[in-house]
């Protein structure tokens, strides 16, 4: 069997521009995803750690909830039934085109799919970075909380000099791959429609039938975006800020 790839009918005219297009929509979902997990994680971990009885039993129960639903379940819950509860004046604002909801490569964020799609992954990713970063937590030594509350460290300088930096330290790696994790699961948004590079890839196979380049080029820009993330999570992490002060002395 002589099995011959036509790599022009993908990387030229409409297909390329789809491909383009999708992977821009990939890469800014992935931040704003990634920026939601960020900030419900840090306010789950002070509901958990300040919020007593009811807020350890709270979280418990959203960390339950959301790790144990399937993410792509979540997405058609949010796009298809609660998004029909918001207002209608509010829907018929995201529906309507705004020139400032256009970011850098024409990736409109202003929509219902774009919306529903972060809000889904940082729920969903949340959930996972809280238990990792928990784990962190309780990696660090009893011996040297005890030994700082002896120096006359407050409660909260205990937290943010002693368990906080030793434990991001210690959960470094759970961390970015959940912030790859979270990248990677971006691709069930083609379940509700959401443009980005699955989508267009699958448009590509059904506008053209070359589904075999589509595919082997998607899945290299997917391997290079999470390469590029891992890299960054690496350089600018605690042992990246080690190295380039080792660098520096």
């Amino acid at each position: 069997m002589n099995l011959h790839l036509d790599w022009h009918g993908v990387l030229s005219g409409q297909p390329l521009q789809w491909l383009i297009s999708g992977f821009l929509t990939t890469l800014w979902v992935t931040l704003a995803g990634m920026l939601l997990a960020t900030l419900l994680t840090v306010l789950l971990l002070a509901l958990r750690l300040a919020g007593g009885a009811a807020g350890r039993g709270l979280v418990a129960a959203w960390v339950s909830l959301f790790r144990n639903t399937p993410l792509l379940v979540q997405l058609l819950f949010w796009y298809f039934a609660a998004w029909n509860f918001l207002p209608q004046a509010f829907r018929g604002v995201v529906n309507d085109e705004h020139a400032w909801s256009i970011l850098p490569g024409d990736v409109w964020w202003f929509t219902p799919e774009f919306l529903c799609t972060v809000w889904a992954l940082g729920l969903f990713s949340a959930a996972f970075l809280l238990e990792e970063i928990r784990a962190g937590l309780q990696a660090v030594a009893k011996g040297q909380v005890e030994a700082a509350r002896s120096q006359g460290f407050s409660e909260l300088a205990i937290f943010r000099w002693i368990l906080l930096a030793q434990g991001l330290r210690n959960a470094w790696q759970p961390v970015v791959g959940q912030y790859l994790n979270l990248m990677k699961l971006s691709s069930l948004a083609t379940g509700i429609g959401f443009a980005e590079l699955t989508y267009q890839v699958r448009q590509i196979e059904s506008y053209n039938a070359h589904a075999l380049e589509a595919f082997a080029i998607g899945t290299a820009l997917y391997l290079l975006l999470g390469l590029a993330m891992g890299w960054l999570f690496a350089w600018f992490g605690p042992s990246g800020g080690e190295r380039k002060q080792g660098r520096a002395a």
